[in-house]
């Protein structure tokens, strides 16, 4: 299998689990607004201070976690950001979540023999 096949089943596979999520939540400003290429500053705009920012682990870059409340409800939410500081990812996972679900697939490309033709 080779790299970008395995990462689109990691991908696939984490937002699976997401449809319920997206739908209650999906007027949300972070939801809503936040997209891929936007600057941490534009972030910051719409969704306010994040509960907390750590840098990512398995890929240069930062995160920022959040909380969503809805109708009672409350969701983890995070928005990841690449090297350069501009969002390259949003889901319902925390930060450590989608790390570790980066790690496993980096992982995966490895021992499958994703690379080095």
């Amino acid at each position: 299998m080779n790299k970008p096949i395995g990462a689109l089943i990691v991908v696939l596979a984490a937002s699976s689990g997401c449809s319920t999520e997206s739908r209650i939540y999906r007027d949300q400003p972070l939801v809503a607004k936040v997209e891929t290429g936007m600057s941490k500053d534009q972030v910051q705009q719409i969704g306010g201070q994040p509960l907390s920012i750590t840098d990512r682990t398995a890929e240069p870059g930062t995160c920022f976690d959040y909380k969503l409340t809805q109708a009672g409800h409350q969701e983890t939410y995070n928005v990841s950001f690449d090297g350069m500081g501009k969002v390259d990812h949003k889901s319902f996972m925390t930060c450590a979540e989608w790390s570790r679900m980066q790690q496993k697939a980096r992982e995966s490309s490895r021992s499958s023999g994703g690379g080095g033709y």
